[in-house]
Order: C-alpha cells, then sequence, then structure tokens
C-alpha cells in the first residue's frame, strides 16, 4: 500500500512527466477483454510480462502500481513499447486511498487529485477505488456514510476529467479488514450517489468466495456495472480450474448486453500466453 505522502510525490513525478512528455500517451486500447498486469509480476518484469500479453493477443491492461519508481527515461521507453505493441491502459488502481474512512474525505480527494495525472499519462479511462479497512468503535453506519460522501466528492472529481471511477468490494478471506466486501453494499452507495462517474467493479472471484448468487445480482445491477474481474475459485486461476460456471456467466452478461470489460485476473497455470489467449478467446467468442 501506498502512504499518502508518497502518493501525492510519485504523482508529482507523472505531472512533471506529462509536461515534459505530454505526446506519450499510449493510444486508446481496443477490444473487450483486459488483463490485470499483477498477476504476472512473478513471471518477469514490467516490460517482459508486456510482451507476453500482446502475444497472448490482448490490447488492453489495468495497472495497480507498476509505475512506482519509474524513471523518466524509463516511462518514456515504456510508453514508446505499448505505443508499437498497441496495448493500452484502461484502468489503475487508486491504492493507498480509503474512501470509508471517517472525516477522511478531504484527504481522499487530495489523492484522487494527484492520481490523475497518472491515469492521463496512461491513458485510462477508469480508476479502480478502494474502501478501506473496518475501522473499530465507530457506530453502526457511520462507515457507510462517510463512504457515500467521498464517492460523491469523489464522482464530481472524475467526471470533471472525463473519467469513471469503479469501486471495488473484496471478500474478507483474502482482507480480513476491509470494509466493503460485496457487491450488494457496493450497488447501493452508487445507486445513492447517482453519478454516471460511478459504477462498480463486479469482481466474480471475490463475490463468489464469500457471498456467491453471481447471476442474479448481475441481473439485477447490470446498468451500475462498469467493469468484470475474472478468477476462479478457490486459487485464483484461469476458467475452468474451479467451481464457478464462466461460461453461465459470460453468456448472461451477452443477454444483458453488456457494452463494457472484462478484466482477467489470475495466476496463469501452464504457458501464460496460451493460458491468457484461450481466456479471452473464451470470452470474446461467448460475448459477441
Amino acid at each position: 500500500m501506498l502512504n499518502r505522502r508518497r502518493f501525492v510525490g510519485l504523482a508529482g513525478c507523472a505531472v512533471a512527466g506529462v509536461r515534459a512528455f505530454g505526446q506519450t500517451t499510449p493510444s486508446v486500447a481496443t477490444g473487450r477483454v483486459s488483463v490485470m498486469m499483477w498477476t504476472l509480476k512473478d513471471r518477469g518484469t514490467f516490460a517482459e510480462n508486456l510482451e507476453l500479453v500482446a502475444r497472448a493477443g490482448y490490447r488492453r491492461m489495468e495497472l495497480v502500481n507498476e509505475w512506482e519508481g519509474w524513471s523518466e527515461a524509463e516511462w518514456t521507453r515504456l510508453l514508446r513499447r505499448m505505443r508499437e505493441l498497441g496495448v493500452g491502459v484502461d484502468a489503475i488502481a487508486a491504492l493507498g486511498l480509503g474512501f470509508a474512512v471517517p472525516g477522511g474525505g478531504n484527504a481522499y480527494v487530495e489523492g484522487l487529485h494527484a492520481l490523475l495525472p497518472i491515469a492521463k499519462r496512461l491513458g485510462a479511462a477508469q480508476v479502480i477505488l478502494l474502501s478501506g479497512p473496518v475501522v473499530a468503535g465507530v457506530a453502526d453506519g457511520v462507515q457507510y456514510k462517510a463512504a457515500v460522501d467521498a464517492l460523491g466528492r469523489a464522482a464530481g472529481v472524475l467526471a470533471g476529467a472525463g473519467l469513471v471511477g469503479v469501486i471495488e468490494p473484496v471478500d474478507r478471506l483474502e482482507q480480513p479488514h476491509i470494509y466493503l466486501d460485496g457487491v450488494t453494499e457496493a450497488f447501493r452507495m452508487v445507486e445513492e450517489v447517482g453519478s454516471p462517474a460511478l459504477k462498480v467493479l463486479y469482481d466474480v472471484y471475490h463475490e463468489q468466495r464469500t457471498h456467491g448468487n453471481l447471476t442474479e445480482k448481475l441481473r439485477l445491477h447490470i446498468g451500475n456495472v462498469g467493469l468484470i474481474h475474472v478468477a476462479e475459485v478457490p486459487g485464483r486461476h484461469q476458467p475452468g480450474m474451479g467451481e464457478i460456471a464462466y461460461g453461465e456467466i459470460y453468456e448472461e452478461l451477452k443477454r444483458l448486453a453488456y457494452k463494457g470489460l472484462v478484466a482477467m485476473e489470475f495466476y496463469p497455470v501452464g504457458d501464460v500466453v496460451e493460458v491468457l489467449r484461450r481466456a479471452r478467446e473464451e470470452c470474446e467468442e461467448a460475448l459477441d
């Protein structure tokens, strides 16, 4: 996790980079299926994994904090290579920021403002937003209200920058202290804020681990789904290695005329390029 001071400092570096290299933003990504790059971090460097993703036929990817520590020379080189390969960034994650912290709204909005130059330089259209931890000792409903207030302000910031925020619940088997752990409450927050700049990231893996009932919630709330994440339960591997019927999930998304992105966020078992290619093709064929 980034602390806020370091987060703002990194964003400042990105601002300087945008000014110095304003033409280095990758071209707009194409296609319906993306890949979350952090899942490949043990396979090689970011540059090496970029090549693997391109070989697997992806034209989109999502980043968490891969840009941390990039020198200006690395920024320029990597953005150039992304353009050459035709792979763009569709979403980045706002690590270190928590929207459900009582009294933390000003700091949250400040941190989000600091992230905007990074999103611009990478060409990302979406920002993944996390709730932060449960705060001990506060009354019921306090964190929910803090979340709605902070997200309402965040939606204004994002709309002004031409971006969409997608709020991601995370299961408490993975993060025991996370506040927002399911999509039902996330959808309620989005409905209460009522801004087109705020949607829900429906992570099928996280939702299945502790809540299940996957397709019904898609049917009820598809208009507020801004992004889908894919991984199997258990193990966080590729579709077909666990208990989730992804064929049925994809068919439901097609029936519901879902037009957003689907991002692969799993640890590949087997040949990385072939596994990623197969996952992409299965999803694309089902949604077409």
